[in-house]
């Protein structure tokens, strides 16, 4: 009896460094390899799994009508910062201080930042008042975030267009 809680303990304490997130910093470097090797720029997105505007954003990039453009200009990687209790363990290790090189420590979820391949800052998520942009939505947000991203990848006004149509909440 007494061994058998011991490998339980010691399977349960295997188990969650098995589950444990990559560290930011190889999340990162990753990105950049693939960015380099398809001539793309990263679009890191620091976000958390409580986060309903993260999600939105992130669904909003994975429609149909969107993930071929972002697809096709940027790499995109995640990392996972802010978790809070027991969803803590989600949160990719050394993400916080990953956000906050970039300062974004008080920018609040979504943060985001197009980098090129050599982790130039091309654009990030402040607007020009220094306020976070964000999971874009209303017409301006969603104008400056288009802006930012044709800065770094060169839009078309058909791409601009469908980003303004999906992004922007009636």
């Amino acid at each position: 009896m007494k061994y058998s809680k011991i490998i339980i303990i010691v399977m349960l304490f295997l188990f969650q460094l098995g589950a444990a997130q990559e560290k930011a910093d190889v999340v990162l470097n990753t990105a950049f390899k693939e960015a380099k090797a398809d001539n793309k720029n990263v679009l890191l997105v620091f976000h958390a799994s409580w986060c309903k505007w993260c999600k939105m954003m992130e669904k909003n990039m994975d429609l149909p009508e969107t993930k071929p453009i972002f697809d096709k200009r940027f790499v995109t990687a995640y990392v996972d910062v802010q978790e809070r209790g027991e969803k803590k363990s989600l949160e990719n290790p050394g993400g916080q201080e990953l956000m906050n090189k970039y300062k974004g420590e008080n920018a609040g979820l979504p943060f985001w930042l197009v980098l090129n391949s050599k982790g130039e800052v091309l654009a990030d998520s402040f607007d020009d008042k220094g306020q976070n942009l964000g999971s874009p939505a209303t017409p301006e947000e969603v104008n400056a975030f288009i802006a930012k991203l044709g800065k770094s990848s060169k839009l078309s006004k058909e791409e601009s267009q469908t980003i303004e149509k999906v992004f922007v909440k009636k």
